[in-house]
Protein backbone atom coordinates (compact mmCIF):
# COMPACT_ATOMS: atom_id res chain seq x y z
CA UNK A 1 0.00 0.00 0.00
CA UNK A 2 1.06 3.11 -0.67
CA UNK A 3 1.40 6.12 2.12
CA UNK A 4 -1.15 8.42 2.01
CA UNK A 5 0.48 11.89 2.07
CA UNK A 6 -1.07 14.83 4.00
CA UNK A 7 0.05 17.30 6.59
CA UNK A 8 3.26 18.72 5.84
CA UNK A 9 4.90 16.96 3.40
CA UNK A 10 1.33 17.29 0.68
CA UNK A 11 1.83 20.96 1.42
CA UNK A 12 5.45 20.93 0.90
CA UNK A 13 4.47 19.12 -2.51
CA UNK A 14 1.74 21.27 -3.74
CA UNK A 15 4.20 24.83 -2.92
CA UNK A 16 7.14 23.53 -4.71
CA UNK A 17 4.79 22.73 -8.02
CA UNK A 18 3.16 26.24 -7.67
CA UNK A 19 7.10 27.99 -7.31
CA UNK A 20 8.10 25.79 -9.88
CA UNK A 21 5.30 26.97 -12.00
CA UNK A 22 5.42 31.05 -11.18
CA UNK A 23 9.29 30.57 -12.20
CA UNK A 24 8.86 29.09 -15.15
CA UNK A 25 6.57 31.79 -15.59
CA UNK A 26 8.23 34.69 -14.54
CA UNK A 27 11.34 33.34 -16.85
CA UNK A 28 8.49 32.98 -20.21
CA UNK A 29 7.89 36.96 -19.15
CA UNK A 30 11.66 38.06 -18.97
CA UNK A 31 12.25 36.74 -22.10
CA UNK A 32 9.43 38.26 -23.57
CA UNK A 33 10.16 41.70 -21.88
CA UNK A 34 13.59 40.95 -23.57
CA UNK A 35 12.12 40.48 -26.89
CA UNK A 36 9.94 43.62 -26.86
CA UNK A 37 13.15 45.37 -25.71
CA UNK A 38 15.16 44.45 -28.54
CA UNK A 39 11.84 45.38 -30.66
CA UNK A 40 11.70 48.69 -29.15
CA UNK A 41 15.24 49.61 -29.43
CA UNK A 42 14.98 48.79 -33.76
CA UNK A 43 11.36 50.76 -33.24
CA UNK A 44 13.80 53.95 -31.89
CA UNK A 45 16.77 53.77 -34.28
CA UNK A 46 14.63 53.81 -36.98
CA UNK A 47 12.53 56.54 -36.03
CA UNK A 48 15.89 58.30 -35.53
CA UNK A 49 17.29 57.30 -39.12
CA UNK A 50 13.86 58.07 -40.52
CA UNK A 51 14.02 61.77 -38.73
CA UNK A 52 17.64 62.08 -40.06
CA UNK A 53 16.34 61.39 -43.49
CA UNK A 54 13.25 63.79 -43.21
CA UNK A 55 16.05 66.79 -42.40
CA UNK A 56 18.25 65.97 -44.64
CA UNK A 57 15.58 66.36 -47.33
CA UNK A 58 13.88 69.28 -45.47
CA UNK A 59 17.26 70.98 -46.29
CA UNK A 60 17.76 69.57 -49.82
CA UNK A 61 13.80 71.68 -50.36
CA UNK A 62 15.11 74.90 -49.01
CA UNK A 63 18.64 74.33 -50.76
CA UNK A 64 16.46 73.57 -54.15
CA UNK A 65 13.91 76.49 -53.64
CA UNK A 66 16.43 78.79 -53.27
CA UNK A 67 18.07 77.82 -56.28
CA UNK A 68 14.99 78.28 -58.66
CA UNK A 69 14.26 81.46 -56.70
CA UNK A 70 17.84 82.93 -57.72
CA UNK A 71 17.27 81.27 -61.53
CA UNK A 72 14.04 82.61 -61.86
CA UNK A 73 15.83 86.26 -60.49
CA UNK A 74 18.14 85.79 -63.14
CA UNK A 75 15.56 84.75 -65.63
CA UNK A 76 13.62 87.77 -64.86
CA UNK A 77 16.12 90.73 -65.74
CA UNK A 78 17.09 88.60 -68.66
CA UNK A 79 13.62 89.04 -69.90
CA UNK A 80 14.03 92.92 -68.88
CA UNK A 81 17.48 93.46 -70.77
CA UNK A 82 16.09 91.77 -74.07
CA UNK A 83 12.68 94.11 -73.71
CA UNK A 84 14.93 96.95 -73.40
CA UNK A 85 17.15 95.78 -76.25
CA UNK A 86 13.96 95.47 -78.31
CA UNK A 87 12.68 98.56 -77.31
CA UNK A 88 15.71 100.41 -78.34
CA UNK A 89 15.90 98.48 -82.16
CA UNK A 90 12.17 99.89 -82.24
CA UNK A 91 13.43 103.47 -81.54
CA UNK A 92 16.40 103.20 -83.78
CA UNK A 93 13.64 101.87 -86.53
CA UNK A 94 11.05 104.56 -85.54
CA UNK A 95 14.38 107.46 -85.79
CA UNK A 96 13.26 108.06 -82.25
CA UNK A 97 16.87 109.33 -81.03
CA UNK A 98 16.05 110.84 -77.30
CA UNK A 99 14.20 107.53 -76.53
CA UNK A 100 16.61 105.59 -77.93
CA UNK A 101 19.57 107.11 -75.96
CA UNK A 102 17.25 107.21 -72.58
CA UNK A 103 16.63 103.08 -73.27
CA UNK A 104 20.93 102.58 -74.07
CA UNK A 105 21.51 104.59 -70.81
CA UNK A 106 18.94 102.31 -68.71
CA UNK A 107 20.19 99.41 -70.31
CA UNK A 108 23.99 100.35 -69.61
CA UNK A 109 22.90 101.14 -65.81
CA UNK A 110 21.48 97.85 -65.70
CA UNK A 111 23.97 96.04 -67.29
CA UNK A 112 27.29 97.77 -65.01
CA UNK A 113 24.99 96.95 -61.71
CA UNK A 114 23.66 100.43 -61.27
CA UNK A 115 20.56 100.07 -61.83
CA UNK A 116 18.13 97.09 -60.98
CA UNK A 117 15.27 95.60 -62.23
CA UNK A 118 12.04 95.93 -59.74
CA UNK A 119 9.99 93.42 -61.35
CA UNK A 120 6.00 93.08 -60.48
CA UNK A 121 3.32 91.07 -62.09
CA UNK A 122 0.73 92.25 -64.09
CA UNK A 123 -2.84 91.21 -63.36
CA UNK A 124 -2.92 89.32 -66.83
CA UNK A 125 0.57 87.68 -66.06
CA UNK A 126 2.93 89.96 -68.19
CA UNK A 127 5.94 91.37 -66.44
CA UNK A 128 5.93 95.23 -65.77
CA UNK A 129 9.26 96.33 -65.33
CA UNK A 130 10.36 99.51 -63.42
CA UNK A 131 13.92 100.21 -62.82
CA UNK A 132 15.37 101.93 -60.45
CA UNK A 133 18.78 104.06 -61.34
CA UNK A 134 21.07 105.15 -58.26
CA UNK A 135 18.55 104.71 -55.83
CA UNK A 136 17.37 108.31 -56.68
CA UNK A 137 14.77 108.54 -59.63
CA UNK A 138 12.76 105.41 -60.99
CA UNK A 139 11.45 105.37 -64.32
CA UNK A 140 8.58 103.03 -65.39
CA UNK A 141 8.66 101.40 -68.95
Amino acid sequence: MVPIRNGRGAARSKRKLRDNKLTRSMKRIRADMVKINEGQERIRAGQKEVREKFEEISKETAKLKEETNTISKQSAANQVRLDLMFQIVKARSENDAPKDAALTQILRALINGEAEPELKQAPRGEARTRLIINHSCARTI
